[in-house]
């Protein structure tokens, strides 16, 4: 439970750090952005159960599959949704460090 909450809490954390390191008196908009991405787990509600703290989303969940991480990579080339992109590869390599405690 622990684990899940410190999990929850670096989806906003990491983007917020990010967000005054990058962005420094602009940080506010950057950071709404990439704490939205926060909706790519939507995906979650098409997996059964909902929630399984023991299950490594990376693959399994269709907007944290292979191809839509690689996806998020290649839209780091375009300056309308870099900032977005970032927010997905941020919480891609957040979900993937999770794994790492499954496993």
């Amino acid at each position: 439970m622990a684990r899940s909450i410190i999990h929850i809490i670096l989806h906003f954390l990491v983007p917020f750090m990010v967000a005054k390191a990058g962005w420094k008196e602009n940080w506010l908009r950057p950071f709404i952005v990439m704490a939205l991405t926060m909706a790519v787990d939507l995906d979650h509600l098409l997996a059964d159960p909902i929630f399984d703290p023991n299950r490594c989303g990376l693959g399994f969940h269709p907007l944290h599959s292979w191809f839509a991480i690689a996806a998020y990579f290649t839209l780091l080339l375009t300056p309308r949704f870099r900032i977005a992109a970032l927010g997905l590869l941020i919480h891609m390599g957040l979900d993937g460090i999770d794994c790492l405690w499954i496993h």
